[in-house]
Parts: C-alpha cells; structure tokens; sequence
C-alpha cells in the first residue's frame, strides 16, 4: 500500500513538471487542454516503463513490427498537445481519432466532455485491447474503441466535428471527409514527397486548405491507406534513401557505388545560429517541392560518420540523378554559428552540389522570413488551379496535394 501511495504521487508530481514544461514552450496554450493534461495518467497507457519516462515529452513506442520498426506509438505530449489545441474542440463536440493509443483519445474526451463523442479506431486489435485496457482504468470508459480500417473511418458514429490522425498517411481517403461536417477540421501527419507536415486542413471551396503545418514524425498508414516508399539501401540500414513519388528512377547500385567515390563538399553564403532552432523547416519542403529527382537520406550516424554526414540524419532532403546524389549539410563555423551546404557523390556530383546551393540561396532570399507555402488538398474530382509561382503537385490514390510558394524566385 505503501508502495501504492508513493507511486501515486511521484506519478503526480512528473505530471505536473510536464504540464509547466508544456505551458512554458507554448504548446498548452487553452485551459481546457491545460485540464486535460493536468487530469489523465498517461503512466496508465504506457506501464512498460517507469512514471517518469511515461511523463517525459517523447514518444513511447508500444508495438513494433518483425523487421523491428515502430507500428504504433504513444505521441510527444508537446504534439498531442499541438493538435488539440489546433482542433479546437468544444464540450459535447464529436471526434473521430484515427490511429489508437488510449492516452489521446482520453485527452480528447476530457476536452469534451461527458456530452461529447469520441472514437478510436486502429487496425491492429492487439492496439486496440491495449488502448481498451488503458482507457477503463483510467476512467473514460466513453470513449468508443473499434478495431478497423481507418482508411474508412466509422460511419456508424458520423459526422464528426474533428477527424485527428495520429498515423502518417500520404493520402486523405474519401471516408474522411464524407464524414467530416461542413465546418469540421481535419487534423493530419500527411506525407509529401517524403516530408511529413502535421496539416490543420478545412473545406475551402472544392478543396481542403492548410491553415497550419508542423513538421512532425508518426508511425505510417497500414490497411487499404497504406501507399509504401521506395527504400533504397546502400550500404545496409546504415545508409538508405527513400523516395516517394513514382516519378524519381534511380539505379540504386550505382548509387551505392557513387559512395566509393570523393565526396564532393560545397558551401553556400546561408547561415543559421542556435538562437534560430530549428526555424528553416521550410528549407526541407522548398527543396522537396523542386520538379526535379527527389529523395530523403537517412543515416546510423555512429557508423557512417567518415562517409556522410547529413544535416537531419532521419529525414535529409537529397538531390538525385540516376547515379548521383547530393544532400543538405551544415557545419559549424563557431560556437553559435551554423552554415548550409552540400555533400555530393558520384559523377554528377558537382552539378548536383551547385543546384543544392542554388536552391538554398533562392530560399534564403524569397522564403526564409516568409509565410511559407499554402498547401490545399484536392479531390481527385477537381482540378488545382494555375499557380503564379512555384508549385509541387503529388497525386495520391483520392487525391493531389499542392504546395504553392510565393511567387518571387523561381527554382532551377
């Protein structure tokens, strides 16, 4: 019993440092999202770890799959909290939570109330019991756990006032919005050319238009969703590239072989310092939206340090011809001062060196203090206009996603 009670409050007391952590970076900003935190025991959906790893502000893995990947997981708090705050959700509003884990559903339910509705549907039952299991004993046994598709979303319990996915989908299935009402918002990790944006989206005219983006990183879509990459090893799980359209063909060993020969290393005028953050996230989607062959690179650091050394060692925009390949780098330049360039390989090595720079320059010049680009969403049924500047159009299977920039620069 004693044992009990000290749990209880050291359960307590991390949640209430990860609360003050969360309204101190701004990612609580509304009382009702404060009393959600405030209130459900997220210790209770990840009991494979202790009280303080359950309420420090990272992802939880809880399931992986054979090849050792993660197939579904507990979000940061800090981007839980992100995306309720964006739903804006009200007492007695419905919701519809695509992907389970039983913490977030629970906080969307004690932002709605015993008024509200709130669905969590997942294709993995053993999810699903999970998130069942965690939900009872934490006390919201209202909330409606279905094991499914999500690619359908759950007609029985439509229309929702918000449709929140916690799995990354390249693609919004038609399910998803016949069951969003008029004025519903549609919170979503959408995968473009292999960059994930948590998108904000609500009906605009014929389309859907993104009315915040965050970069993020969620477990993929399974199930009739599920639209793979491409994943080019070249040299083990060490170094892969990943591509995500159908319109990028590569020779994948030549590629590896490009590795053998010197590394190209050119510099740009851009730099960044440590006060900034990680405020160039447009930098990676400008780079993925150039009409051009696109890749992401990820590495193992550790183990291929002499070789490569990426800017983002899990998601690096990388530059591609058949046989060749550049990525985003940076070095520093002192204790505060970070610069943007490029590593390059293979016989294109420097064109593809030069075009990185090139790209960098533009962006510095034209979209780094910018707006950023607007992204809209469209039904296959419908046609993206005409952009005056630059765009990237990816057509999915239900529908094709732009993303449009300012018109001042064009890209090479």
């Amino acid at each position: 019993m004693a044992g009990s009670a000290l749990d209880t409050v050291s359960a307590d007391e991390a949640r209430a440092r990860l609360v003050y952590q969360l309204l101190a970076d701004r990612w609580i900003t509304s009382p009702a999202v404060e009393a959600a935190f405030r209130r459900v025991p997220r210790h209770l959906f990840a009991t494979d770890v202790g009280v303080h790893a359950a309420y420090a502000d990272d992802v939880l893995i809880t399931r992986r799959g054979p090849d050792g990947r993660a197939t579904s997981s507990i979000s940061a708090p800090w981007l839980q909290a992100y995306m309720l705050e964006q739903a804006w959700l009200r007492p007695g509003a419905r919701v519809l939570e695509v992907g389970s884990g039983g913490y977030n559903a629970a906080l969307i339910a004690d932002v709605v109330g015993p008024d509200g509705t709130v669905v969590s549907v997942d294709i993995d039952a053993d999810v699903t019991d999970r998130a069942r299991t965690g939900l009872d004993r934490a006390g919201y046994q209202q909330v409606t756990v279905v094991h499914g598709d999500g690619e359908h979303g759950n007609q029985p319990h439509a229309p929702y006032d918000a449709i929140i996915a916690t799995v990354e989908t390249p693609d919004l299935p038609p399910a998803w919005l016949d069951q969003l009402t008029p004025a519903g918002v549609l919170i979503v990790p959408l995968r473009i050319r292999g960059m994930t944006r948590c998108l904000t989206l609500r009906r605009h005219e014929d389309h859907l238009l993104a009315t915040a983006a965050l970069q993020c990183g969620f477990v993929p879509m399974q199930g009739d969703g599920r639209h793979p990459t491409r994943r080019l090893a070249l040299r083990g799980d060490d170094i892969v590239v990943t591509l995500d359209d159908t319109t990028t063909e590569v020779n994948p060993d030549a590629l590896a072989a490009a590795l053998h020969s010197p590394r190209r290393e050119a510099w740009s005028p851009v730099t960044i310092t440590m006060q900034e953050g990680s405020s160039f996230e447009s930098l990676h989607l400008w780079l993925a939206s150039q009409p051009r062959p696109f890749g992401t690179l990820a590495v193992d650091r550790e183990r291929t340090a002499d070789l490569v050394d990426p800017q983002d060692r899990f998601v690096c925009p990388t530059l591609l011809t058949t046989d060749s390949v550049a990525y985003l780098a940076m070095r520093k330049l002192d204790d505060t001062t970070w610069q943007f360039g490029a590593h390059g390989f293979g016989p294109d090595a420097d064109t593809l060196t030069a075009d990185m720079l090139n790209l960098i320059t533009i962006w510095e010049h034209h979209h780094r203090h910018g707006p950023g680009p607007t992204i809209t969403v469209h039904p296959n049924s419908t046609h993206p206009p005409t952009a005056d500047g630059p765009q990237l159009l990816v057509t999915r299977r239900h529908t094709t996603i732009t993303v449009t920039w300012p018109g001042s620069g064009e890209p090479r």
